[in-house]
């Protein structure tokens, strides 16, 4: 997931084809219990770039819900007794099928989350060809060891029961799979809510996949605002695992406490990098946007607050600037675009809110770029700040969208202090050229994973966590597999 990573040439369909091709018509049912499911209530979902209707999805109401985790529960006995090797084989299976609608999966992701199509590729394809084969690798065997008094101890990773997976709307095929796959795989059965503003394209893989399994293993359901906390508290869910904002997050940890719930909590960053006077600002600038404004910003380990050193600022920020001139903010099936729009409405007028905020505090910008003229496309330029006070309250607050900070620093002890003065601690980065700098000021930082000459880099064999408010548990790595499962102990005196 190197945000540095560039893309091969690759054709951009037509709008019109393309989304004939992704058969919309075809709908986009709940899959439960290996069944196509509708229901009388519906959502409509929309295209952020043209505003237009692109399809409707079942919204689940709690009778829907309550059928979902039986079926999971039914499933769960036959599930949890196959072999690790029989659930990688049908997983494997899945992925087999996935990748042979990558093309149709691609489009509908596009059409419903805005970004440019090289982009949906790269999501889609990173899962199955990146973090699958690094996940199948995995196997949590029992171990065994004598001890005094005791005697024969066996310790066993054993499945939780039914899993709740619940995904946000920025990176929807990932964030959704990546939970499902260990889920599945460690033995589990799993119901998954995708995003209400972008559930398609995980509707339309798991239809694709619904008879890989047994019925029941895999339930797929989408809904409105009262669907996750539905789901959150409902005491035949054994685990919660989230992605979404800290204040979301806060709320399913005390809807999951009256039940005990496993929690795993992937929330909010706003992640510092800092640039030390050493490093090469042509170098490292290029890296330093992408970072920054990937899926025009709404990422929440994207780089949002740049500390740079005086005696570079203006050199870096010349090049910073240089990298925003040459963006194109427009449709994701236009191939010279570069960046889309902001994914739903609610989500746009925060930012907006937070420009206006801006312009109150009459703070410097260093750049602002411009927007489509035409169109019902929810567009934000792509804008950099200019030295703005680090303690105000739209740089410490997280900013979704293609809004970023950069700020002067005279000394690390200065940086560090700042870097650290948020709420957050997902994720942060130390740019420069010393090694032994670089991982002494890398150890100051309070984030869950700190990259030294790179940000935005997490890989499925590295454990992913946040600290302080950005998050509980671990993902990716043998760790995060581990938080699918129950230690159990088989101690044998003999």
């Amino acid at each position: 997931m190197n945000s540095n990573t560039t893309h091969p040439s690759i054709p951009h369909p037509n709008r019109e084809q393309a989304l004939k091709k992704a058969r919309l018509s075809a709908g986009f049912p709940n899959i439960v219990n290996g069944q196509r499911i509708n229901s009388s209530k519906s959502i409509k979902i929309s295209d952020p770039v043209t505003g237009e209707e692109l399809a409707n999805v079942t919204d689940t109401q709690r009778d829907g819900l309550d059928y979902a985790v039986q079926a999971a529960k039914a499933a769960l006995p036959l599930w949890s007794s196959k072999t690790w090797n029989e659930r990688r084989d049908l997983l494997a299976n899945a992925i087999q099928e996935l990748k042979a609608h990558t093309d149709e999966l691609c489009t509908i992701l596009t059409a419903e989350n805005g970004r440019p199509y090289s982009m949906a590729q790269w999501e889609i394809t990173w899962v199955l060809e990146t973090y699958v084969p690094a996940l199948f690798q995995m196997e949590l065997s029992d171990s065994t060891w004598n001890e005094t008094g005791v005697g024969q101890i066996t310790k066993r990773y054993v499945p939780l029961g039914v899993v709740a997976a619940i995904s946000p709307w920025n990176l929807p095929f990932l964030l959704s799979f990546t939970k499902v796959l260990p889920a599945l795989l460690a033995g589990n059965t799993v119901v998954l809510k995708p995003a209400v503003f972008t559930p398609l394209t995980v509707l339309r893989a798991a239809d694709c996949i619904r008879e890989v399994f047994p019925p029941g293993v895999l339930n797929v359901i989408s809904g409105g605002d009262d669907l996750g906390p539905w789901m959150t508290s409902h005491p035949d869910l054994q685990k919660i695992s989230f992605t979404g904002s800290t204040e979301t997050g806060s709320k399913v940890f005390a809807s999951a406490a009256p039940t005990l719930k496993h929690l795993t909590l992937e929330l909010g960053g706003n992640d510092p990098g800092i640039v030390l006077p050493d490093a090469d600002p042509q170098a490292i600038a290029e890296y330093l946007f992408q970072s920054m404004f990937l899926l025009s910003g709404q990422g929440c380990i994207t780089l949002k607050r740049l500390f740079v050193h005086e005696s570079m600022y203006q050199a870096l920020t010349e090049a910073l600037i240089s990298c925003a001139q040459h963006q194109k903010l427009g449709d994701g099936f236009d191939p010279e675009t570069t960046l889309g729009p902001i994914q739903n409405r609610p989500q746009f007028a925060r930012i907006q809110t937070t420009w206006e905020e801006i312009q109150r505090a009459k703070a410097p910008i260093l750049y602002q770029g411009e927007v489509p003229s035409e169109g019902a496309g929810m567009f934000f330029p792509v804008t950099l700040l200019d030295n703005p006070p680090a303690e105000a309250a739209y740089v410490i607050r997280e900013n979704f969208g293609p809004l970023r900070a950069v700020i002067k620093y005279q000394d690390v002890d200065e940086a560090v202090r700042l870097a650290n003065g948020t709420p957050y601690g997902l994720g942060a980065s130390v740019w420069g050229r010393d090694p032994e700098s670089l991982d002494a000021l890398a150890r100051r930082l309070d984030a869950g994973t700190v990259w030294i000459n790179q940000h935005l880099n997490p890989h499925p064999n590295v454990p992913f966590s946040g600290h302080k408010n950005s998050g509980i548990g671990v993902e990716f790595g043998e760790d995060g597999l581990k938080e699918f499962c129950n230690v159990q102990v088989i101690a044998n005196r003999r």
